[in-house]
């Protein structure tokens, strides 16, 4: 059963009622007797961890890898702003 709060004792005492809730309460949040939130604690993430080096070998890099683009190579003495033609 989960203890009651108002919202008052909760601002006053909320460090001592996220201890609480971290160790597995449930602690009702009430506005003038009737309950509007509820503090608990988050379930620690289950997600499985990927092993370092799982996909060595399944990958390669040429050793063109850094050579540049032929289609890109006059690119930084090209304008940066677009023509403004229009479509014919």
């Amino acid at each position: 059963m989960a203890e009651t709060f108002n919202i008052h004792d909760a601002k006053t005492h909320f460090s001592r009622l996220v201890e609480r809730a971290s160790k597995g309460e449930r602690i009702t949040i009430a506005r003038d007797g009737t309950p509007v939130a509820m503090l608990v604690a988050i379930e620690p993430e289950t997600r499985l961890r990927r092993p370092i080096g799982m996909d060595r070998g399944r990958i390669v890099i040429h050793d063109t890898f850094d050579d540049p683009l032929p289609e890109l190579e006059d690119w930084a003495d090209s304008p940066i702003e677009p023509e403004l033609d229009p479509p014919q």
